[in-house]
C-alpha cells in the first residue's frame, strides 16, 4: 500500500513591497521560522529557490508570497502552526498582510517522497475554493485521511473475468 504525505499552500497578499519597513518585523523573522519548520518533526520539504529563499518566488503575483510544503501527517503541520514559535507570528498577520476573500491554504495528500510543483499546488487551492473542502483539496477545519487501499490509485486493473457472470 502505498504511504502518503501532506501537501500545504498558503499565500498571503503583502501590504508593502518584502523592502519596505512596514515589512521589515515580518522579514526580520523570516528565516527564523523557516528554520523553526525545517527542524519540525514531521517537515519534509518546502518550496525555495536553489540560494534557499522562498520569497523570490512570485507565481501569484509580485504582491503575492508563497508556502509550498510537505509534511508527515496532518498532525506534524498542525503542531508546527499552532503550537511553536509560529503561532506568533500568525497572530501578527493583519499586519503585513491584506484580508483574503477567497481560500488561501489548502492541503493534499500526495505519494510519499512526491515534491508539488507551483501549477500542482495552484489547481488543489483552485478546486478548494470552487467547491469547497473534498479529498482532493482541504482544510484544518475539514480535513480528509489520506487514501487508504480501497481508494483507486490511476486505472482500474484489467479482469480476465465478466463480472455479470
Amino acid at each position: 500500500m502505498p504511504k502518503h504525505e501532506l501537501a500545504q499552500l498558503n499565500i498571503a497578499r503583502m501590504k508593502a513591497p518584502l523592502e519596505d519597513p512596514l515589512m521589515a518585523d515580518f522579514a526580520a523573522n523570516l528565516d527564523r521560522i523557516n528554520a523553526l519548520a525545517e527542524q519540525h518533526p514531521g517537515f519534509r520539504w518546502r518550496l525555495k529557490t536553489d540560494a534557499g529563499n522562498a520569497t523570490a518566488l512570485r507565481p501569484f503575483g509580485e504582491d503575492m508570497l508563497v508556502n509550498l510544503s510537505v509534511w508527515k501527517d496532518l498532525q506534524s503541520l498542525r503542531d508546527y502552526v499552532f503550537a511553536s514559535d509560529h503561532v506568533g507570528i500568525m497572530k501578527r498577520r493583519r499586519e503585513w498582510f491584506e484580508r483574503m476573500e477567497a481560500a488561501y491554504v489548502v492541503f493534499w495528500w500526495v505519494p510519499e517522497g512526491h515534491r508539488p510543483g507551483v501549477e500542482e499546488a495552484r489547481l488543489r487551492l483552485e478546486t478548494l475554493q470552487r467547491l469547497g473542502p473534498t479529498a482532493d483539496a482541504f482544510t484544518f477545519r475539514n480535513p480528509f485521511p489520506p487514501p487508504g487501499p480501497d481508494d483507486l490509485q490511476g486505472p482500474a486493473p484489467f479482469l480476465d473475468v465478466c463480472p455479470t457472470a
